[in-house]
Formats: C-alpha cells, structure tokens, sequence
C-alpha cells in the first residue's frame, strides 16, 4: 500500500471515530441541558408576540446592537460569529477532501462568489479572533488585576475557543492554498486569482511539491480541520457550563425570550413573585403552602429563564465592568455571581433530574473554605480569594461558588441596571438579585439592621423617614401661589382630577429631604408660571413602594402600592384618554407608578419633571434667558439610573440645560455608561461599609470635568452627591464654589431672569 493511501486510511479512521464522538456528546450535552432548563420554575411570560421578538433577535444577532458599544471588540466579534455559520461549507469540504484530494462541492465548489465569501471570510475571522486575543491579553487580569473585566473568567475555556477558532481559520486559507497549488499542477483551469483571489499568491509558492505530496498535504490538513472542529464538540460536550463557547447556540434563545419582545433592555419593572409562573400577592399569600418558594433561596427556586441566562453566559465581564459595586472594591461582581448561580445549578440538576431530594446547599451563606477578599483600596469581605490566589485557576468550584453568593454579594447591589444594559446576550440580573433577597428578607429574615428602621418607617408612617404625614406639605409654605391639595376641603382644592392638568406626585423625599424640597418647590413655580394646573395628594400620597420592592420586601412594597391604588380610585382620572396624568420629580417614583403599578391594574401616564418642564420650554409656555457672560458657568450632568438606564430618558434633561444658558460639559460615563451614585436598591438606608465610597466615586468624576454645578434629575442623587461633594471639599479636592442642583433649578434662574428684566433689558436682548 503507498504511503498516501495508508496515510488516507488512517485519516478516515481518526475522522470516523471524531466525529461520531464529538456529535454524540454535543447531541448528549444538548439534551443534558433542555432537562437542566426543564427543571426552573415556570415563566409564561416570554413567549408573546413571537413575529416580534424574531426581528428583535435577528436585529440585535446580526446587528451586534451591544456588542457594537465597544466597536473593535464589536467588529472583531462579529466577522468570527460570521465566520462560524458561514465557513460550514468548508468543514463539508474538508470530509470530501479525506476520501478525494481534488474533492469540491458539487455546484458551488468553483462558484466564483461563493469561494470569494469563504476567502474574504476566514481572512477576517483570523483577523477578528486575533483581535480578540489581543484584547483579552491587553485588558486582562495579569495586567490590570482586578480592575480587569476578565478578572476570574475561566482562562482556560476562553484561550480554548480562541486557539480552535485560530486554528481552524489558518487550516481553511491552508487548504485553499493546497487546492490551488493541485489543481495547477493537475493543469485544471480553476487554479486562477478568479477562484483564488486571497490564497493564489500562497498557492504559488507551493506548486513545486508536486501533485502527490500536494494530495497528501491537503489530507492531512483537512483532517486536522476536522479532528480540531470535532475536538471542539468534545470539550463543550463535557463542558456543559462553558459559556464562552455555547452562547453561539443559546445566545439567540436567550434574546429571542428576553423579557420585552421589542428588544428594549430588561429593566424598569421589577417582577413580581411568582409561583408556578402565577404572581403572588397580599390576596394570596396566606392559601400558600408552608414550604412555599418566596423568591429564590436554592437553585431549583430559578425559573427557566434564569437557567438560560445562567447557560448564555459567555463571562465577558461587561457587566463586572460597569459595575458600581465592583468599581468600589466591593464583593459584588454581577459575573462571577452569574457563573456561580450557573455552577450551582448544574450540581444540583442531576439531584431533581432523578427525583432525589438535593443538597440542603442555600444558596446565599458563607465562603466555602474561607478566604477573605483584601481590595486594592483595603476593602475587605468574606467575597473573593486572597490576593495571593488571584491568578490561581485551580480553585474549587464549590469555594468559588460560595464566594460569589455571600450576604456582602446580595446587598451590595444598588439594582442601577448597568450589568444588564451592557450585557451582549440579554442576562436580567437584577431581577435574579431581586429575587434572592426576597428570599432573604421573606423567608429567613435576614438583611442588613439598617433595613429594619426603612421597613418600620414604610410600615407605620408610609415613608422611609418616618415622619407625619401632616408634614407632606411644609415643602409649599412662603410659595406666593396656592398649592391645591385634591380632597383637602378647601377652597382652593378641588375634589377630583378632572380640572387640573396634573397631579403633581411629590415623593417621600420631594416631601421629608430638606435639598428635596428645594426641587420640588422650583417644579411647582415653574408649572404655575407655564399656567399648568396641577394638585398634590399631600398626606394622602405614600410611599410608592420602590425602596421595599428593592430591598426584597415584595408584600410591603404591595400594601404600599394598595393604598396607592384605592387612593388613584377615590380621587377620579384626568380629562382626555382616561389614564391619571402624573408628573414626579424622583425617577424611582418615575418609574414604580409608570412601570410596576400596572402590575395592579392602575395605568398612569406619568412624566419626569425634566420630560414636562421641556415640553414647556419648546411650547413657549416657559421662556429661559441666558445668564450674562461674565457670570455663566459650566454644568455637567449625572444621569439618575432609574431616569436613564431604566426609562431611557437622556435628552430632555440636557436639553433643559442647555436651554438655561449653560455649557454643558460631559463626564465621560455619561447616559448608558453613566455611574450610579450609590442610592439605588434601598442603599440609600444602608451604610456603605465595604470598598470606597460610590458616591465620592462619581463626585469625583463630575468636579474633574471643571464644571461650576453638578445637575441632577433625582432627589436621592443630590443627596448622594452633595454628600460626596462635601466630603471632597472638606479634603479640599473640590472648589468651594462648585454646588449640586437639580435641572428644575436651573431652569427656574433662567426664566426668572427673563421675568425680572427691565423693559430696556428685554428691548437690548
């Protein structure tokens, strides 16, 4: 037998044998994961307007809607993604190739814009993976520590895809350089640059071997394409957990049952308590069974799609990135608590696959093992390995797991969204995080002390501060107009909502908060100046619940919201479609009225103060004058989380700024990126005791733009960063001139010049 054809035999044997085993486990590994995703808790929610959510999918899949934020990363992404669908045809190839050096598919083998597709493709793959090497070498752990978004990926399974999709990529242009090296010397009139346009130059060179050598070449590198393609399926086979390589198969599932089928991000409305895929509420709650899930407190608490979210991860530390948390040298890495729910996930599924009862494991406890976590600014916490094993990838995964869903993890999180704004594949973390303290608090009674006080004031006094609602009106004394209050009795105050524009829904902190106030009453001089009527609720508005919600405690939130609700239904709707017009001042208000009330059957049309205030300034309704040169000043913008991220209101408080006759001067974390002030997910009632301070974070940012005031659209953001503004100018790291204000402020100077002006002025202007 020559030597060709012994190499020939061997080669059908290996390529047999690979490729029966990689399809086997792959096709295993598949049904492995449906059962996995099979145990998670029901979820009806995800399977409406179908049509919809397939052009979403296809829109952000071929788009690269989010990979794109980061345009290298994006393009470099997106030619390999292409690469893996579109190169197929030459893995098929490949197979013919063992049998038949001279092997082409039939039809579109020596198709001239079929063989410039595959070449142009795999250069721009190979382009694109090595790309993508480079920036995890640049960016990751080994350079930048722990400030790295790779920082406890799992190296090994990301260099793995990355040298098979190398590899298979220098095979593909190797074998078209050896088939247009055979067919020349075979005298075959296809060996030109019109077949051949990227590789003839390559083929060229190897012309000499002649068409023996050549046809042994070509062989041996198509079964080496093959037995490295097959390998592949191999290891993720065994690997059902590996992320980086099965988001290519689940990545568009996970975005096609993402929660909104028109693509918008999964933010705004929390979701409620669900059992059996059925809400739970106050109504309910006392026909459940004793052993009843509130939350989730082990792994088999998740729904279906949190196991698919768990599945897509692809551990690209966006979200880690982007994480106020994480960015403060706190525990919490919303990555890592991913692939740590993801592990323990996949231990305990073969427990339910099988009927059998699963490890007593809750899922939030201590580290396994120890381990105290030491942060670059001295942060410490039961969280992370020690600096020591920071590149130690031998860790256990059960110490990795635990370390990842401890106390100091749940609670460090202020639910700003920006883990799931940033994440290419759609995971929903927050509400995972939600639902873990609602288990927390629900169930085991266990959340930080300081929540206590937040719980007891929201209980009794209907507000986080605890105090009378008698004081709900102290913000209006000294205004120079009435301020109605709908059903007050008095003359002034109408009973309904049916004569006025607006109601005008204060907030707890619009209300209580001294700095508050001072927006609250520029929102009122402005709407009576437009001519807008508008009333306020006074000591019969309470508490919409956002904190309580926040901080897991899903039936306080509900008895808020029911008073909330009868008190919409005594007082009446507005004139035109029905629906309660609202405008708030606090975007969390903003968003629990407008986002998570219809959950109980009240629709409300509610507006951000910024959205109404704009609508006046482009009506004409208010008129804002420019500040004399000599005394304008620049402004920068902090974008509120639950305003911007969560709602996606970004222009109309820019523009109001702009409209006041200031400069505006961006930070560089600005709107989708913009960074939390540390406020969110009821840590405005906890203390801030690990890591350095989120709000001194971004005051930080914000005095570095040079800017004279830092504005802001959220009352809990001026208190966060005031207070952060004071710490740094009590260090003298911060003019003293500089102050924080909310827009409406702004706003107010600017049309009270206008107002104030001499007939002489408004003639020279």
């Amino acid at each position: 037998m020559e030597s060709s054809q012994v190499v020939q035999t061997v080669a059908l044997v290996v390529v047999v044998a690979v490729s029966v085993t990689g399809v086997a486990l792959f096709a295993a590994t598949i049904g492995r994961m449906v059962a996995v995703l099979g145990t998670g808790q029901a979820d009806r929610s995800r399977t409406d307007h179908l049509g919809t959510r397939l052009v979403t999918t296809v829109r952000e899949v071929l788009g690269h809607t989010r990979m794109l934020r980061r345009p290298v990363v994006g393009a470099a992404h997106w030619f390999v993604m292409v690469g893996f669908v579109a190169l197929i045809g030459t893995l098929v190839t490949a197979y013919g190739q063992v049998g038949d050096p001279g092997f082409v598919l039939p039809v579109i083998g020596h198709f001239p814009p079929y063989e410039w597709a595959v070449e142009a493709i795999a250069w721009l793959t190979l382009l694109g993976i090595l790309t993508l090497v480079v920036v995890r070498q640049v960016q990751g752990p080994r350079t930048s520590g722990r400030w790295s978004r790779f920082y406890r990926s799992t190296t090994w399974q990301a260099y793995y895809v990355e040298a098979t999709i190398v590899a298979i990529a220098v095979c593909v242009l190797a074998l078209r350089a050896l088939e247009y090296a055979y067919e020349a010397v075979a005298g075959a009139d296809t060996a030109t640059a019109l077949h051949y346009p990227l590789t003839a130059w390559l083929g060229q060179a190897l012309t000499g071997l002649g068409e023996g050598p050549l046809g042994v070449a070509i062989v041996v590198v198509a079964t080496t394409k093959i037995v490295v393609s097959m390998a592949w399926f191999v290891v993720i086979g065994l690997t059902p957990t590996m992320g980086v390589a099965w988001h290519r198969f689940t990545a568009p599932f996970n975005i096609l049952l993402k929660r909104h089928a028109d693509g918008r991000t999964s933010l705004g409305a929390l979701q409620p308590i669900t059992i059996d895929g059925t809400p739970v509420d106050l109504e309910n709650a006392d026909e459940l069974d004793e052993d009843a899930a509130l939350g989730v407190g082990k792994a088999q608490d998740l729904t279906w799609k949190n196991l698919l979210d768990l599945t897509t991860c692809t551990e690209c530390g966006r979200c880690q990135d982007q994480c106020p948390a994480w960015q403060t040298e706190k525990p919490l890495s919303p990555k890592l608590l991913i692939t740590a729910l993801r592990t323990r996930a996949y231990d305990d599924a073969p427990y339910l696959l099988a009927g059998e009862a699963t490890p007593d494991r809750p899922l939030v406890g201590e580290v396994a093992g120890g381990g105290d976590y030491v942060g670059p600014g001295g942060a410490q916490g039961r969280s992370l390995p020690t600096a020591a094993e920071v590149h130690d990838d031998v860790l256990s995964n059960a110490f990795l797991s635990s370390a990842a869903l401890t106390e100091d993890v749940l609670w460090s999180c202020t639910t700003c969204g920006a883990c799931v704004e940033q994440c290419p594949v759609d995971i929903e973390h927050v509400d995972t995080i939600v639902d873990m303290r609602r288990h927390q608090v629900l169930l085991e009674s266990a959340f930080p002390n300081e929540l206590n006080g937040l719980f007891g004031n929201l209980e009794k006094r209907q507000n986080p501060w605890g105090v009378a609602a008698k004081a709900r009106l102290d913000w209006a004394k000294d205004l120079p107009f009435p301020v109605p209050v709908v059903g007050g009795g008095g003359a002034d105050d109408p009973e309904d909502l049916s004569g006025v524009d607006y109601l005008f829904w204060v907030g707890c902190a619009g209300a209580f908060e001294d700095r508050a106030k001072k927006t609250t009453r520029a929102v009122a001089e402005l709407l009576h100046t437009a001519g807008v009527t508008f009333t306020v609720l006074g000591p019969g508005e309470a508490c919409t619940g956002d904190p309580a919600r926040r901080a897991g405690n899903e039936f306080l939130f509900q008895m808020l919201a029911a008073q909330n609700v009868e008190t919409f239904s005594e007082i009446g709707t507005t004139k035109g479609d029905g629906r309660t017009k609202v405008v708030v001042t606090c975007p969390h208000c903003f968003n629990t009225l407008g986002n998570e009330y219809p959950q109980l059957g009240t629709d409300l049309d509610v507006v951000h103060h910024t959205q109404l205030l704009n609508r006046l300034v482009r009506d004409k309704r208010l008129v804002p004058v420019s500040a004399p040169a000599t005394e304008r000043r620049d402004v920068t913008y902090h974008d509120p989380c639950y305003l911007g991220r969560h709602n996606g209101v970004y222009a109309p408080p820019r523009e109001l700024i702009e409209a006041s006759g200031t400069t505006l001067t961006e930070m560089p974390r600005n709107s989708e990126t913009s960074f939390c002030c540390g406020a969110g997910g009821a840590r405005m009632w906890m203390e801030e005791k690990l890591g350095t301070r989120i709000n001194v974070n971004r005051t930080e940012e914000a005095v570095a733009t040079g800017a004279g005031a830092i504005a802001v659209g959220c009352p809990f953001c001026r208190v966060m960063m005031s207070d952060g503004l004071t710490s740094l100018q009590g260090e003298q790291k911060a003019p003293e001139t500089t102050e924080v204000l909310d827009v409406a402020q702004l706003l107010l100077e600017a049309v009270s010049r206008g107002r104030d002006r001499t007939p002489e002025q408004a003639g020279q202007a």
